[in-house]
């Protein structure tokens, strides 16, 4: 599973997708950081494949970023992955 998250202007917490194949991922991915670099503002519509219930729309004037991630089906220790992190502690 791939997570898709974007960005938006003054808002803390990301929105999020997903998309089951790769491809499928790098082709939302692609769609919309051409709508973020093409500048005008218009209303972009998504859905999610992990949560099919979940839809999205928004303006895409307001996103600032996308990110895609694989999500990890691992333990689980509740992290997910972000933009940045900081490292605590001595390593």
């Amino acid at each position: 599973m791939y997570d898709i998250d974007l960005i938006v202007k003054s808002t803390p917490v990301p929105l999020s997708i997903q998309r089951k194949s790769e491809e499928d991922a790098k082709a939302v991915f692609a769609q919309i950081q051409g709508a973020i670099e093409s500048g005008e503002p218009k209303l972009l519509l998504l859905t999610c494949e992990g949560k099919t219930e979940k839809q999205l729309a928004i303006v895409t004037s307001e996103l600032s970023a996308v990110q895609l991630s694989q999500k990890t089906m691992g333990a689980g220790d509740g992290k997910r992955t972000g933009f940045f992190s900081i490292a605590t502690g001595d390593e």
